[in-house]
């Protein structure tokens, strides 16, 4: 495609900018002045003659200070820093109830189609009021064109499409928040976690089989400025801490095999301290030594448990994704659960509400905290099923038919448009047993089956999911640790080679039991709006019938030299 030799004129001049004689002590406020100043003015003067003004106009700037540190093999391989700022506009035109909104999968066409060259995401990393302004001019200018333009055209095809009484309104009305964070202190000891870092890695070089792994030590800190024609003026801060250690190696038959171990904390003193990371770190060569030693297991269909961090994964995947609000009236949807509100969806010993303002569960930092969503709605606590009946769904402010308001779910990563996301997704149950009678169950379930054997799935690498209505409904996991339970003596034996496949509704609803202790699982989910971060908390479940799939199998040979480290070693001495 020819891009034109000049991006075209801006609807408005430039003007001058005024500011207050005396800026405030705090940058960010200035910041959020600067921004509030653009904001109102494009809010009453931005109009194409003839046509509508925008009714809602949102803006938000996300400052990022971000730490990485990784190594290979005792050595240094990345030692990063790296500072930026992201902005984001949303522009309305039209009303509440009908506006210049498209589906999530339509918004990258629209906006793209005729874009500015200057109307770029980036925002100034010094504090200039004068150079945000003029960013947010050019971004504010271009989303009101593709937004004008959009509405135009939903405008022409509604004519078409039968008029429905039960159409939710494009866009919720929720009250103004207003709330200023205090500085969050965003310490980084370099030197120690270069230490760490080379340290930890260089324990794996004593074990050739291992031919590949990866000590990461990463820390950022996000502040974020909102600010809306609605009257909403928030700024807030988060930090994430992470560590995470990975290898890699082959089974025998050429099956890649990965373990890792990975740890967040918003804190830098939260993470673990070296004797705790020197302790996981030699777990994981162990299992993945174990593991090129176990048997690989054919596909098999019969009843598994899943430890917790396990069965998180499955809820996740299975009904956490089903029950994001925009998945409901979306016609490429599968809409699994549209229509069912009001009625048994899961087992009725089964809960599940998903509460972003929990920082802290039993003594655990949980990664879906937060107290403000990406539209500037607090973020609240809500019973999605309750005693296996259907109760709402994770909302952002795309209402849903008969749910009309956000709950504080629109979430994404840097500035793509939010939709409803999961956060801290909490699975509670009323039928809870010992592991040990839980194990009993499973021996008994697979004897009833006539199974030789039952599975229990004690470590998940994570999962993914179809919601769409074009493929099938279905969702896979890929356990790591998979014991295979001899019905006759209870004796576990890991094996290998299998990945878990199965419907969502069908998985769920053969729950029989669950373990009394609930799991933490920590990581990041992605979707259509991006990477964002979530915990899934849930306790270990008895499946009556789980269905494992072999792995993609691998041919390609292990290094067929030793390594380096290894073959310089000294000789162990007899």
């Amino acid at each position: 495609m020819r891009l034109p030799c000049l991006p075209a004129l801006p609807l408005l001049a430039a003007s001058a900018f005024l500011f207050a004689a005396t800026p405030p002590a705090d940058p960010r406020e200035t910041l959020m002045e600067a921004m509030v100043a653009e904001l109102t003015r494009n809010q009453q003067q931005l109009q194409l003659k003839g046509h509508e003004s925008p009714y809602f106009v949102s803006y938000q700037l996300k400052d990022y200070d971000q730490y990485a540190i990784s190594a290979r093999y005792g050595a240094l391989f990345q030692d990063a820093t790296g500072h930026e700022r992201r902005l984001s506009a949303d522009v309305r035109v039209g009303t509440y109830d009908f506006d210049s909104s498209v589906p999530e999968a339509m918004d990258f066409l629209v906006s793209t189609k005729g874009t500015s060259f200057f109307a770029r995401p980036d925002g100034p990393i010094d504090d200039s009021p004068v150079a945000l302004r003029t960013a947010l001019w050019l971004l504010t200018d271009e989303k009101y064109k593709s937004a004008l333009a959009q509405f135009l055209k939903k405008k022409g095809e509604d004519v078409y499409t039968v008029e429905d009484p039960k159409r939710p309104p494009s866009f919720s009305r929720e009250k103004p928040n207003t709330y200023v964070q205090p500085p969050v202190a965003f310490p980084f000891d370099r030197e120690k976690w270069r230490k760490v870092a080379r340290t930890l890695s260089a324990r794996f070089n004593a074990h050739p089989e291992l031919f590949d792994s990866d000590v990461r030590i990463t820390a950022d800190k996000v502040m974020r400025i909102f600010v809306s024609s609605e009257g909403s003026r928030i700024i807030t801060e988060e930090t994430l801490y992470g560590l995470h250690i990975t290898a890699v190696t082959r089974a025998d038959d050429g099956q890649l095999l990965d373990d890792s171990r990975d740890f967040y904390s918003p804190t830098e003193a939260g993470l673990p301290d070296e004797a705790k990371l020197a302790e996981a770190a030699d777990k994981v060569i162990s299992e993945l030594l174990t593991l090129r030693k176990a048997p690989a297991i054919d596909p098999y269909t019969g009843p598994a448990i899943l430890a917790p961090e396990a069965s998180g994964v499955l809820f996740h995947e299975a009904v956490g994704h089903r029950l994001e609000g925009h998945r409901q009236d979306d016609d490429r949807e599968g809409k699994t659960f549209r229509g069912q509100e009001g009625k048994q969806v899961l087992p009725t010993f089964l809960s599940i509400h998903d509460d972003p303002s929990t920082r802290v569960l039993n003594g655990e930092m949980l990664n879906g905290y937060y107290q403000f969503d990406e539209e500037g709605v607090k973020g609240q606590r809500v019973v999605l099923v309750e005693k296996g009946v259907l109760r709402s769904y994770l909302l952002s402010r795309q209402p849903v038919e008969g749910f009309l308001q956000s709950n504080g779910h629109g979430r994404s990563q840097g500035t793509q448009r939010p939709v409803a996301r999961m956060a801290n997704l909490v699975v509670s149950s009323t039928k809870q047993v010992s592991d040990t009678e839980l194990k009993r169950q499973l021996i008994a379930e697979a004897k009833r089956q006539g199974k030789p054997y039952g599975l229990i799935i004690r470590d998940i690498t994570g999962g993914n999911t179809n919601t769409a209505s074009y493929g099938y409904q279905a969702f896979k996991g890929v356990p790591r640790m998979v014991y295979r339970v001899d019905v006759r003596d209870g004796k576990e034996t890991l094996v290998r080679g299998v990945e878990i496949v199965g419907t969502p509704l069908s998985a769920i609803n053969r729950v029989m039991a669950t373990g009394q202790k609930q799991g933490i699982f920590n990581g990041f989910c992605g979707a259509e709006s991006g990477m964002v971060p979530v915990s899934t908390v849930a306790p270990a479940v008895l499946l009556q019938e789980i269905e494992l799939q072999r792995t993609m199998e691998g041919k390609d040979r292990p290094p067929l030299l030793t390594s380096p480290a290894a073959a310089s070693a000294p000789a162990a001495k007899n």
